[in-house]
């Protein structure tokens, strides 16, 4: 189990604060327990549970055996299962009367940060896929059956329409090109209109992104590198467009694996940080061969997390109204440059070859 899921936690918890560990009476997830400090009711969705590394995606609850590995008392501690369009009780009336508002106003569930980001930028039903440029970077799309990688590069997570939600994620991806940032100097805006300048694929220069390890491939004491240098190969558009190369190849064979599983991708959308970057938004569209759009409100977690609490106040089926939805998009389409595909095709190829070299 990676070390970021609830279940190397627990571990490490028993293991090195053992007085800590015989003192739990629950185990939340963070917005879990602050929907139990509003509500007073504990519980967990299904989406984020599933990244807790004692969860079974197919059949949408806790695993015994996983549990079982860790403590045999983990059961006694988790909270119930609930949907995503189940209402968590109502708000506590201290809270009501603080914050000016009526008590019992329904509560919905939340869920993970890449399950709400993927209700807020409409990937809902089969097609649609979302990269995400953050300070990590996460690559997925919404199936309508469990996907199980036996390679294990492919997280088998829920979503929060009570579908799932296949995903990658690298640990670095916004920091590469804040690295080139500090080291430089110079801003974003102007390493931006260096870079653009730089032909795609840097001349064979690979910058292999793992600032702080990686997660995907499972490579934790991998480290950065700058392969494939020539004179003139230090310049701050080149190094700045390779950074942005080289945090994008991580997610593209993200996007290759899904692809591989069954999983349809049709559609990119592009949200966090890195997708405010014109030229990043070309390099994605170029390295993907998709055309890429962008949400209207960039901060798609946020409103994914409003949809679903508004899905509780609509008629009929509540589960319906989170599958239903239509996020408004930007108008600009970003669409692949045909004169790219071959230059980007041997800098992917360079990368995973120096990569492997390296790390696997």
């Amino acid at each position: 189990t990676p070390a970021g899921f609830t279940a190397s936690k627990i571990l490490w918890l028993k293991r090195h604060e053992p007085e800590a560990f015989a003192k739990l009476a629950h185990i939340l997830l963070p917005h879990d327990y602050i929907n139990f400090v509003l509500s007073g009711e504990l519980a967990m969705e299904c989406g984020d549970a599933s990244g807790t590394g004692f969860f079974d995606p197919v059949k949408r609850c806790f695993d015994e055996q996983g549990m079982s590995a860790i403590d045999e008392r983990l059961p006694e501690w988790l909270p119930d299962l609930i949907g995503p369009d189940a209402a968590l009780g109502g708000l506590r009336e201290e809270w009501a009367k603080e914050w000016g508002l009526r008590a019992g106003v329904p509560i919905s569930p939340g869920s993970g940060d890449n399950m709400m980001s993927a209700l807020g930028a409409g990937a809902v039903r089969p097609g649609v896929s979302v990269m995400s440029l953050g300070t990590s970077g996460t690559m997925f799309a919404q199936a309508e059956q469990a996907i199980i990688d036996p390679a294990g590069e492919i997280a088998p997570f829920c979503d929060a329409t009570g579908h799932w939600l296949p995903l990658l994620c690298t640990l670095n991806c916004t920091t590469v090109t804040e690295e080139v940032r500090a080291g430089t100097g110079l801003d974003h805006d102007a390493l931006t209109a260096l870079a653009g300048s730089v032909s795609p694929g840097c001349d064979g220069v690979s910058f292999l992104p793992y600032l702080a390890g990686e997660r995907t491939p499972n490579w934790p004491a991998a480290s950065g590198a700058l392969l494939g240098l020539r004179e003139g190969s230090l310049q701050p558009g080149v190094l700045y467009r390779a950074a942005m190369e080289g945090a994008s190849f991580a997610l593209v064979a993200g996007l290759e694996r899904l692809r591989s599983l069954g999983v349809v991708t049709e559609e990119l959308r592009l949200v966090g940080g890195g997708s405010k970057n014109p030229l990043w938004r070309q390099i994605v569209a170029d390295i993907t061969g998709l055309s890429v759009r962008q949400p209207s409100e960039p901060e798609s977690a946020a409103l994914g997390g409003a949809l679903q609490s508004l899905a509780l106040q609509g008629a009929g089926s509540q589960i319906d109204v989170l599958r239903g939805i239509h996020v408004p998009l930007e108008d600009a389409v970003v669409d692949p440059n045909p004169s790219a595909k071959e230059a980007y095709e041997e800098a992917f190829g360079l990368y995973e070859a120096r990569s492997r070299h390296l790390f696997a």
